[in-house]
């Protein structure tokens, strides 16, 4: 397929406001693809590249030959020109990769070359998000929604699995099963405006302490062990004490589902940052395991000893845990039938230093992604994590520093930002001096006063309200917004949506 086909479908997308119509314009160009081009154009009309970012900014898109006139790019020849650019490292890369970006774009139309920018720059705004490229690789397979999404799983990649889906149908999605080493797609929480607001949707249910650190799924198959982070990166190097303390729980296999998080002598946790910074260093581990170790706690698990569990209810799955899993390395859990007998538990873990509480259905499978009330998280303050998508340069001390933070929600109809305000509050100087550095390398273009950013980098952000506003396009603004901590371990896909805002708006009002 040329990607002329792909960027026509891409603005047609972009134009589209109805999700059955993306739908069927995303089917549509899945038909005509070869197996072999279904991966990328999967991730290309997501907006993403298959393996990652490739260090073409802003800067490097500057100065483009003239389009070509005619479409001659195929998709494949582009996809191997970016892991041409990729792979370019050491003396004289810099020159080589500006020659294969020169000559891709002089092979391009002006059509492909906008669709080529804003997949380099991290810009396309076509709605085609993954939630909408499951449905979409669906209906062009003709196969049902769940099976692509169990697939998309277990795999971790919707490429193989789009491709199997589209060659084979359902008998190539029966393919992808549960592999123990091989990291899981992490299912995810709604959030619920308070316990009552919780305890309404879902009845009865398992009440958990919520903590304050860092997601990690853990593999054990035999005497090895292994972890993954919440984008299923391998962190096993980063934990050593997690991995020595999963290792002597005497199970042969089991993939579980926890947090880790760096206590203080007292057992209370320590701020959020302290365990991000623990979790996320790969320098000097084993000195910073003897000053800050972190403990893991887990609350789910997908696989025990040859049993796969991912389709057993919640219930039976914490059963399993329970019995397997002594007390001081499981988060703690009652089950609840009333906000009466939640509200206790949640006011206890709060007592520990804990953020809040998870309230989760007993019958829900296990599922990858935000989908339904499953899992709903209730918090002791106001916060979303949201999306970066400017920053101003600041004045008088922080001068020389990008501060003031432009903040967007998820937009899940259109595949953009919708921003909900600014905020310079609650940054030490540390953060002021990081994030400088890493929205320069993200930049995709700037005024006077303001650097504008791949909307990539999630940061937790306490408030203490919303209000109606006509400046921005969301027509909601955050009151007394300030920094809680950058999320490195969340993408954008995992940040709150405008819906949540408007829903969280929306009961407040009503409360009024």
């Amino acid at each position: 397929m040329l990607l002329d086909d792909i960027a026509r479908t891409s603005t047609a997308l972009a134009a589209t406001s109805g999700r059955r119509a993306k739908i069927d314009l995303i089917a549509d160009c899945l038909r005509r693809l070869r197996p072999d081009e279904v991966p990328v154009a999967v991730a290309y009309l997501s907006g993403n590249l298959p393996n990652g970012t490739i260090g073409v900014g802003w800067a490097s898109l500057r100065d483009l030959p003239e389009p070509a006139a005619t479409p001659s790019l195929e998709l494949l020849d582009v996809d191997a020109a970016f892991a041409r650019i990729a792979r370019a490292t050491g003396k004289g890369s810099q020159a080589a990769r500006r020659r294969e970006v020169t000559e891709l774009f002089a092979r391009a139309t002006e059509p492909e070359r906008r669709f080529l920018v804003g997949l380099l720059l991290g810009e396309l705004r076509q709605g085609a998000l993954e939630g909408l490229m499951v449905e979409a690789v669906a209906r062009a397979a003709d196969v049902p929604v769940s099976d692509v999404r169990r697939g998309l799983m277990v795999a971790g990649d919707l490429g193989p699995v789009a491709a199997a889906a589209l060659a084979e149908g359902r008998a190539g999605l029966a393919g992808f099963r549960l592999s123990v080493m091989h990291p899981v797609q992490l299912m995810l929480a709604q959030t619920a405006d308070g316990i009552d607001d919780a305890m309404r949707r879902v009845r009865p249910a398992a009440i958990e302490w919520k903590l304050d650190g860092a997601r990690l799924q853990v593999h054990v198959l035999d005497r090895e062990v292994r972890a993954f982070t919440r984008n299923l990166a391998d962190a096993t190097d980063r934990v050593p004490e997690v991995v020595d303390a999963v290792g002597r729980l005497g199970v042969r296999s089991a993939i579980l589902d926890g947090e880790a998080i760096a206590l203080r002598s007292n057992d209370r946790p320590h701020p959020f940052q302290v365990s991000m910074s623990r979790f996320g260093s790969r320098l000097d581990v084993d000195r910073q395991r003897a000053t800050t170790p972190l403990s893991t706690f887990f609350f789910d698990c997908l696989h025990v000893d040859g049993e796969d569990l991912i389709d057993r209810p919640a219930r039976d799955r914490f059963e399993i845990l329970d019995a397997r899993l002594p007390a001081d390395v499981r988060v703690p859990r009652i089950v609840a039938e009333t906000e009466t007998q939640a509200e206790p538990f949640l006011a206890d873990a709060l007592a520990h230093g804990h953020e809040g509480v998870m309230v989760k259905a007993l019958d829900a499978p296990y599922e990858a992604g935000r989908r339904g009330a499953g899992w709903l998280k209730v918090k002791r303050a106001n916060t979303l994590d949201l999306v970066v998508l400017a920053a101003e340069w600041g004045h008088g001390r922080r001068r020389g520093w990008l501060s003031n933070l432009h903040l967007g929600a998820r937009d899940p109809t259109s595949g953009g930002f919708v921003m909900l305000g600014k905020t310079f509050k609650g940054m030490t100087d540390e953060m002021l001096a990081w994030q400088t550095e890493r929205f320069l390398t993200i930049e995709t273009g700037r005024d006077d006063y303001t650097v504008y950013v791949r909307p990539e980098v999630v940061v937790e952000i306490a408030f203490d309200g919303l209000q109606t506003s006509s400046r921005y396009p969301g027509g909601l603004a955050l009151r007394f917004a300030r920094v809680k901590g950058y999320r490195p371990d969340k993408r954008p896909e995992d940040a709150d949506t405008i819906d949540t805002v408007r829903a969280i708006h929306d009961v407040h009002t009503e409360g009024t």
